[in-house]
């Protein structure tokens, strides 16, 4: 692998984490009605553990309300069963046609509480940023060892690794920070 596609993978699997960290801080309730909080839920449909946004639409009509809207009437009850035992913290009402979910005002402790989760998982994201460093270092290192590159080349890729590595930094700082606003001050 030359250095032009080793800094590419590195920026790549970098970006990566950061979207993995978007879409986890995303599924996060933080007071206000959001689709995305009922992703983790599966429900047994004709025997099958299937993902909710497979046999039902998932829309928010009011800024605290959820309501999900089956395909197959039939599967109501087991999607209601399914978002119970998601263990969510949310108590759906099924009124026959469709399951309504009122999300209740946060307390200030359980704000707390929820933007440090959102801290420790962008302390995670920061890990794996830095693990995708130390390979992408060691890939050079053993390059420059083979005397595939030079010591120059080395230095100057890994200069652009760590400037890679203190952007994705930032950026993932930046993306927890206004997590953790929006769950406080909402």
């Amino acid at each position: 692998m030359n250095t032009k596609e080793l800094t590419q993978e590195t920026k790549r699997k970098m970006d990566k984490a950061q979207s993995v960290l978007e879409n986890d801080l995303g599924q996060m309730r933080a007071g206000r009605a959001n689709a995305n909080i009922l992703k983790p839920v599966v429900v047994d449909y004709y025997g099958a553990q299937t993902p909710l946004v497979q046999v039902a639409s998932v829309s928010v009509p009011e800024p605290r309300m959820i309501m999900v809207t089956p395909y197959d009437k039939t599967a109501l009850e087991n999607i209601e069963k399914g978002i119970l035992e998601a263990d969510l913290g949310l108590n759906p009402m099924n009124d026959g046609d469709n399951i309504r979910i009122q999300i209740p005002q946060l307390t200030e402790e359980r704000r707390q509480e929820i933007a440090k989760k959102a801290k420790a998982t962008g302390e995670q994201s920061k890990v794996a940023v830095r693990n995708v460093r130390r390979e992408s270092m060691d890939a050079i290192k053993q390059a420059n060892k083979a005397d595939e590159i030079n010591d120059d080349e080395a230095h100057q890729v890994e200069d652009q690794i760590q400037k890679l590595t203190d952007t994705a930094i930032k950026g993932i700082d930046q993306i927890v920070k206004d997590k953790q606003a929006s769950i406080l001050n909402d």
